[in-house]
């Protein structure tokens, strides 16, 4: 089951960090199809935040086709997403990489702009 993070000087609004958080484990494989996500009570006892939020992340992850909610049941995943499971031998490679980074001096921030530089410039007109 996925842990939402919530990062409150992001600048980035809550549920969208849920729903950005729910993505990147479907990408990761660590969501799969069937599986549940955690309820709106779970999510609020472990990150304090308004219930409503919650449900409005998940609202937008359904109205994207990714969950789907059942009454009584809870909110369940209903398609995954990209193919980079959490084992891939090229998250190996990534790891190693951000540690010589960081070695290096580099702040996140740093590393991040080098990263998405690097991204656009081998995924142009790509787009996922």
């Amino acid at each position: 089951m996925v842990e939402y993070r919530i990062d409150r000087h992001s600048g980035v609004a809550t549920y969208v960090q849920i729903v950005q958080q729910t993505k990147q484990a479907l990408r990761l494989g660590l969501l799969e199809p069937g599986d549940r996500l955690p309820t709106a009570r779970e999510v609020v006892e472990a990150t304090a935040i308004n219930p409503n939020t919650v449900l409005k992340a998940y609202r937008e992850l359904e109205r994207e086709g990714l969950v789907e909610a059942r009454r009584g049941l809870g909110t369940f995943v209903r398609r995954s997403l990209g193919t980079a499971p959490a084992d891939s031998p090229l998250r190996t490679e990534l790891e190693a990489w951000a540690e010589r980074a960081r070695t290096a001096g580099l702040e996140r921030d740093d590393v991040a702009a080098l990263f998405t530089a690097v991204l656009d410039k081998h995924f142009q007109g790509d787009p996922s």
